[in-house]
């Protein structure tokens, strides 16, 4: 199996527009009525939070990219 670089921005995403699906599905199912317009702030809050978790998560990778760049640098202070 490929190993890939964990995305949770793009988790986020997949998450609110399984819930805008939902939304439709049970209004198209005659369980509850949903006004058309219930889905775009939804939809956007959604795309907006996973924008941001996206920018944090990148910081982080990078953050953590550099301090095992960092430790695998050899020291001038220890032998060898």
């Amino acid at each position: 199996m490929l190993r890939h670089r964990f995305q949770p921005g793009r988790l986020v995403t997949g998450l609110f527009l399984t819930l805008a699906g939902v939304i439709y599905a049970g209004d198209a199912g005659g369980a509850w009525e949903t006004p058309w317009f219930v889905v775009i702030p939804v939809v956007m809050g959604g795309l907006c939070l996973a924008g941001a978790v996206g920018v944090v998560a990148r910081s982080a990778h990078r953050r953590r990219g550099t301090l095992r760049a960092k430790a695998d640098e050899p020291r001038a202070d220890l032998p060898g």
